[in-house]
């Protein structure tokens, strides 16, 4: 599963994209879970954000969806962080 990461936004403005492949994961299963819950508590189109704040567009195998500080879900922020972390 690839799963793809674009945040923008913020006080400076800074895009940042990172990438995953879970492959080759030992705990693939479980970033996987937690990918379709993230992906499944998405919008199709851009939310409107707040001043400041970040958005973001999550892709997982193919599919798009977004999301925005600070209505993030558990699992939207959980996979931001991990993808955002250790993504290349």
């Amino acid at each position: 599963m690839r799963i793809q990461v674009r945040r923008t936004g913020g006080f400076a403005g800074i895009e940042r994209h990172a990438e995953v492949d879970t492959s080759a994961r030992a705990d693939a299963s479980e970033v996987h879970a937690l990918a379709e819950r993230a992906v499944a508590e998405g919008r199709d189109t851009p939310p409107i954000g707040v001043p400041d704040g970040f958005s973001y567009q999550l892709t997982v195998d193919g599919r798009t969806v977004y999301c925005s500080d600070p209505r993030l879900t558990e699992a939207q922020s959980q996979l931001i962080s991990l993808v955002l972390k250790e993504g290349l």
